[in-house]
């Protein structure tokens, strides 16, 4: 069941920041990075099995959930087993450091997931609310690997600090990239059932801008679909995130996170992780981009 999770074509955010926050221009990275890349992936994994549980989500990374595969019974059993096995692994290091942070982070992780689950199906969700939850469930993880790999490579404490930053403020981009992409995802690009927030109450920044900018009638009926009194429509909702210009509302969000992001580095040019890092801010930029449902379609060969 494990293997099952780990032998995916995922994208490996986590472990890549903590390779990228330790790199000092080896042919190959060091154990303990390895090590402490496999332990954020892993918790990374656990929240995920959790996560599709919750959303009774079909698909991620283009195959069945654990939930579907093995049902939600054992997923949850598979999902606690991977959380153990991760700070197992943490406390395999020389210092109690490396188990201390990633302890303290998965609890964090869960307090956001915790805070998140107990809003389902509520539209007295504040932008704060939203922040506060994605600072925990994602940017947290984000967070920790760049400090993970910075810290085991004996990096300065100010360059340290910096880096941890940066990945604080592109794990809250990345995450409202997510929510975004949920909207104006393919399924078959993003590699995940799409439409899960909306169809499972949650509130993300897409349809809090909606809320805000649909007539009293029609915010009325998308209330109801948020409190489950009614199905999601999903057509008529992207429809009219398209018509009343949610998305470049959203892109604009996370660019200003990746900017912060961005900032954070601009003393350390010379650090051998910096460009590297700065790199997964513009593929992040990118990944934006190819959401937007105004650009126009590839000309057709012929």
């Amino acid at each position: 069941m494990a293997d099952y999770c780990i032998d995916t074509s995922g994208k490996r955010i986590r472990p890549a920041l903590v390779f990228l926050s330790g790199w000092r221009g080896d042919e190959a990275p060091a154990p303990d990075l390895v090590k402490a890349a496999a332990v954020v992936e892993l918790v990374h994994l656990a929240t995920l099995v959790h996560d599709d549980i919750m959303d009774d989500a079909e698909l991620r990374r283009k195959r069945r959930t654990a939930a579907r595969e093995f049902g939600a019974t054992a997923a949850v059993l598979l999902g606690d087993a991977l959380f153990s096995h991760a700070l197992h692994l943490a406390a395999q290091f020389p210092t109690t450091e490396v188990c201390l942070h990633v302890a303290e982070s998965t609890r964090r992780v869960c307090a956001g997931e915790i805070v998140q689950t107990l809003r389902r199906g509520s539209t007295d969700i504040s932008r704060e609310d939203y922040w506060r939850i994605i600072d925990l469930k994602t940017a947290e993880l984000f967070r920790v690997s760049c400090f993970l790999g910075s810290r085991l490579a004996g990096s300065p404490p100010a360059y340290v600090e910096a880096v941890t930053s940066f990945g604080r403020h592109l794990g809250i981009a990345y995450q409202v990239y997510d929510d975004l992409a949920d909207f104006f995802g393919d399924e078959q690009r993003i590699g995940k059932t799409l439409g899960t927030d909306l169809s499972s109450g949650k509130i993300t920044l897409p349809l809090q801008i909606l809320l805000d900018r649909l007539p009293p009638a029609e915010r009325a009926g998308l209330n109801e679909e948020i409190t489950g009194h009614r199905s999601p429509q999903m057509l008529l909702r992207f429809s009219q995130m398209k018509e009343l210009g949610v998305f470049p509302r959203v892109a604009d969000a996370i660019n200003v996170e990746i900017a912060t992001a961005t900032e954070a580095l601009s003393a350390w040019p010379a650090e051998g992780p910096t460009p590297l890092l700065l790199e997964l801010g513009s593929i992040l930029r990118e990944q934006v981009a190819a959401l937007n449902p105004e650009m126009p379609e590839p000309a057709q060969a012929g």
